[in-house]
Parts: structure tokens; sequence; C-alpha cells
């Protein structure tokens, strides 16, 4: 009965995957909002951005996507690249715009 029922959750389990890769991409996608404004139409507010903790999320997002690739996961290592390169477009955007600040 236990087999039957782990063969059901991985049956669910693999058909859900293909859509956990398409939010591992729209997920980062969200930040292209914010990168639009840092970048092109309100960087005089990059001083409000904090520093630290978009340095954090590109962090966590690298070290995610180093995690889902050695476990060849493509949901999270797809997405959480992606993440990397959209947060660490925000640190040189804030970095560029504040000189570095907080």
């Amino acid at each position: 009965m236990v087999y039957f029922f782990m063969s059901v959750f991985q049956r669910v389990a693999k058909a859900f995957e293909p859509f956990m890769l398409v939010m591992g991409i729209v997920g980062p996608l969200a930040t292209l909002p914010q990168l639009y404004k840092l970048f092109f139409s309100h960087s005089e507010h990059a001083v409000g951005l904090s520093l630290i903790t978009w340095v954090l999320y590109a962090l966590l997002a690298l070290l995610w996507a180093i995690y889902g690739f050695v476990h060849k996961n493509p949901p999270i290592w797809v997405g959480n690249s992606l993440g990397f390169l959209m947060d660490a477009a925000m640190v040189f955007g804030i970095f560029i715009h504040t000189g570095g600040t907080f």
C-alpha cells in the first residue's frame, strides 16, 4: 500500500516539475520593474535601496543555483541562476548610482 502512494506521489511530483521550471523563470523576472526604475527612470532613488540586502539575495540565489545544478534539478538551478543575474544587476546598479553605500 505504501508503495502505491509513493508511486502516485512520484508521478504527481514529476508532472509538477515543468510548471515549477516556468515559475522558476517567472519569479526572478519580477525584478525587471525594479531594474528599470534603477537604471532608466528613477535612478536618483537608488540611495533608498539596500546594497547589503541585494548582495545577500544574489549570494543566496547563487548558492541555490549551485545546489540545483549539483542535484540535477532544473527548476532550482535555472530559476536561481536567473535570479542571481537579476540580483547581481541590482547590486551593480545600486553600486554605480550610490557609490556603494549600505
